[in-house]
């Protein structure tokens, strides 16, 4: 019970900085679709998604390691905590709020198609996040990131005739896409498997 306390206080915690994230979001989404073209938005996705995964693998890797020094469980920790949790993130949350909305999307799965970007940014943060076990700034940081890329995946993947009529209802769908995950992923996730 008192488990549960302590992460629903850390989800209560984690709230106001998602919901900041999500606004800032929703506004780069109304600006972003006049400003680039569909290409640039598959860009910008690729780059944020593989640096949200550099991040999560970070914090997710840190904060187990601070309670576990074994390093091959902390690679593990890491791996499946960043890179299941940041799909479900960055594109299957994304991707199934479009369809709830009726926008026609197009399913892209980083982890097939370009695992080149998936596999080296999620190893470089489970060695940050074993070197240097630190997760105010990266958790910080990989709140806002993902943020962006769940953002982003929406306009590089859906194509409604007017993105502004849908921010209002993808608003919350925004917020929940990334608190969730981002704290499960960060916070329950890497607890799970600490022994004591």
């Amino acid at each position: 019970m008192a488990e549960w306390k302590i992460i629903l206080g850390e989800l209560s915690h984690h709230a106001p900085f998602t919901l900041f994230g999500a606004l800032t979001g929703i506004l780069l989404m109304a600006w972003s679709t006049s400003a680039f073209s569909v290409p640039k938005h598959e860009l910008l996705f690729h780059v944020l998604h593989p640096l949200h995964l550099l991040l999560s693998a970070t914090v997710t890797t840190a904060v187990y390691r601070k309670y576990e020094r074994k390093s091959w469980e902390a690679i593990s920790v890491g791996f499946f905590g960043s890179v299941g949790i940041c799909t479900l993130s960055d594109i299957l949350f994304p991707h199934l709020s479009g369809l709830l909305l009726g926008i026609p999307m197009h399913f892209h799965l980083c982890l097939l198609k370009h695992p080149w970007l998936v596999f080296p940014s999620t190893f470089v943060g489970i060695w940050l996040g074993i070197c240097r076990p630190r997760t105010e700034i990266p958790h910080a940081c990989h709140v806002l990131v993902s943020t962006y890329a769940s953002t982003f995946y929406l306009t590089s993947f859906g194509t409604p005739a007017n993105w502004i009529s849908f921010l209002p209802l993808l608003f919350p769908l925004l917020f929940v896409a990334v608190w969730l995950p981002c704290c499960t992923s960060d916070i329950v996730f890497p607890l799970l498997f600490v022994h004591k």
